[in-house]
């Protein structure tokens, strides 16, 4: 945690994604893209906590996000949106542990939001399956249903459709070239391919996919493109979403450190293991299992 952050608050995780692949079969009537994509959760992200207040008037941030209005916030709206939903009259003071930049294309906004709906609903009892929760979810953005559900996974349609699809244990570098890249700009470009073929999720080779947004951000933001040549020296490297974060899987933790000690200071890094369950998922399963306990006792 961050120094300015209370260690006695009870923290709920809010992990970090990468699409190790990122197709664009088409587009649909309505404007969405057609897609597919490897959803690889990771153990490390942001941080969420909530004091929950019974004046259900009060949903706010008690860290706001510079130049991010409350009524703006995706974690802001994740909360009111259940609360409507659920006709619940108990609000939530809301602090975030801010590790993962904005415009990555690791879905920090993203996975704000499923854990703000995960953690409410439980700390709220609202009641909620998961697959509520998705659909919920689906209406902040097409990525906050794989963060609700936690699993590392296969997507298709807008991202909606989700094939649990377990990785083998490896270790990525995932560097920040510190560009913000919008998705809106990179999803109604008329230079975006939308024509890849689909696959077999079967079939499945991380060498023989490819992220379709990439070169088109490359060609737009030449410290993206950089950061992609610097690091293919070393490992694969690869553009996860729409970007700006660019990452490299690698067999061992060591080895994927010693690639980000080389890194040059003006590009912010992290290594993560690549994990097959969120951290979302363990808490809720730890705060259910202890009250599963205490009701048998």
């Amino acid at each position: 945690m961050n120094s300015s952050v209370s260690e006695h608050k009870d923290w709920w995780p809010s992990p970090a994604k990468l699409n190790l692949f990122l197709h664009i079969l088409g587009r649909y009537d309505n404007g969405y893209h057609q897609l597919q994509s490897l959803f690889q959760m990771l153990d490390y992200g942001d941080a969420l906590a909530f004091d929950i207040s019974t004046d259900h008037t009060i949903i706010r941030m008690e860290t706001p996000l510079d130049g991010v209005p409350d009524d703006d916030n995706l974690i802001v709206k994740a909360a009111r949106l259940l609360a409507t939903k659920t006709k619940w009259n108990k609000g939530a003071v809301i602090s975030l542990d801010k590790r993962l930049p904005m415009g990555g294309g690791i879905g920090g906004g993203s996975s704000n939001a499923a854990t703000t709906l995960v953690a409410l609903n439980h700390l709220w009892n609202t009641g909620l399956s998961e697959d509520e929760l998705a659909e919920l979810g689906l209406s902040l953005g097409a990525d906050v249903p794989i963060f609700v559900r936690g699993l590392t996974a296969f997507a298709g349609g807008v991202g909606e459709d989700i094939t649990p699809a377990p990785q083998k244990e490896q270790y990525f570098l995932v560097a920040n070239p510190n560009v913000h890249v919008s998705t809106a700009e990179v999803f109604t470009s008329p230079d975006l391919p939308r024509n890849t073929p689909a696959i077999r999720w079967e079939d499945y080779k991380f060498e023989k996919t490819w992220n379709d947004c990439q070169q088109l951000v490359a060609n737009r933001y030449p410290e993206v493109a950089k950061l992609l040549q610097w690091l293919v020296h070393y490992a694969p490297s690869r553009m996860t979403g729409t970007g700006a974060c660019v990452f490299a899987p690698f067999s061992d933790e060591s080895l994927a450190n010693d690639v980000q000690g080389k890194l040059p200071s003006s590009w912010q890094s992290f290594v993560a293991k690549g994990v097959n369950r969120s951290p979302l998922l363990e808490k809720l399963e730890k705060y259910n299992s202890v009250n599963a306990t205490s009701d048998t006792n």
